[in-house]
């Protein structure tokens, strides 16, 4: 893509970051944000509440490609406050957008709203993908579905739509990658739980080019699994990652640790323990190829862009 006007919602953080990089240097960016930045080079930010139609919303004029990322972490305690607000910060922010799309004069070509691979249950019986996947009702497959429910619900018949379930991402740039390098060198990078739960994973560069892909196929729309092909249990996770950072051991965190280790940080055992087994079937299908489909060449080239400080171990 080149000389296209891309607007972010919700872009400061990792992946948003990650997107800059991919997509700045020949693309007009627009960040929508609660804390705008100074611009810098093709980027530029505008605040926005996630909530209300403000002067942002003329930003969306002749926009190329839409992209919302915007939602609470879920590296939380579950309390009744922060899961409402996990919920709404997705739904509101979906449907504030949708709002100002329709009352555009020209409104953006494609709209990818984000999702998350998590929409599918516990699984360590079998992969899930579009067509097969089973969607049951804990807290966070209902944040999913909800989440999906709003943007679906938006009619829009000018904008192309596309939903990402999006996998646990990883990239030089944070998120996932900077605890477990952590317990890395802390000697603590061994499996966590049983180690048998499937982890399903993709590279932040093979998420950008998935956008990209999508924007260049016009034929493809609705929803799309972004995980790497090959997922792998936590316990081959945590050995390839050792193995990429020169780490020759790493001891285990078993379930009962996790759960004091998430009250004392404040997080859920979730996000570890979830066994989530998803593969991308529709894109595959559509003809989309991963740059990084195996978890060991990923980690090589995250790892080749870190100073050694941040993974060289310390016990």
């Amino acid at each position: 893509m080149q000389n296209k006007k891309i607007v972010i919602a919700g872009g400061t953080g990792f992946i948003g970051e990650s997107l800059i990089d991919h997509f700045g240097s020949t693309n007009r960016i627009i960040i929508l944000s609660r804390k705008p930045q100074p611009p810098r080079d093709h980027v530029t930010y505008a605040y926005w509440d996630g909530k209300n139609i403000g002067e942002w919303a003329q930003l969306l004029e002749g926009t190329d490609l839409l992209i919302n990322l915007a939602g609470k972490s879920v590296n939380c305690r579950y309390t009744e406050e922060n899961k409402a607000a996990i919920l709404a910060s997705r739904i509101e922010s979906t449907q504030v957008l949708g709002e100002a799309v329709k009352q555009l004069k020209k409104p953006p070509t494609l709209w990818i709203n984000s999702g998350s691979a998590t929409i599918y249950r516990h699984s360590e019986d079998k992969p899930m993908d579009e067509f097969t996947g089973e969607i049951r009702n804990d807290f966070s497959v209902q944040v999913c579905k909800r989440w999906e429910q709003s943007f679906n619900d938006i009619r829009l018949t000018a904008t192309r739509k596309v939903i990402l379930r999006i996998a646990v991402t990883l990239g030089k740039q944070g998120s996932v990658m900077i605890p477990y390098l952590n317990m890395i060198k802390f000697g603590l990078g061994g499996f966590q739980g049983s180690g048998r739960q499937m982890y399903s994973w993709v590279h932040v560069t093979d998420l950008a080019r998935m956008m990209e892909w999508l924007y260049e196929h016009p034929e493809c729309s609705g929803t799309y699994n972004c995980a790497a092909p090959n997922p792998v249990t936590n316990k081959a996770f945590m050995t390839s990652l050792r193995k990429a950072t020169g780490s020759s051991f790493g001891l285990p965190a078993y379930t009962w640790m996790l759960k004091i280790g998430a009250q004392l940080i404040g997080t859920e055992t979730e996000l570890l323990l979830k066994s989530r087994w998803v593969i991308p079937t529709r894109i595959t299908h559509a003809g989309f190829t991963f740059q990084y489909p195996e978890l060991p060449a990923a980690f090589q080239q995250i790892i080749s862009e870190l100073p050694r400080k941040q993974y060289k171990l310390l016990v």
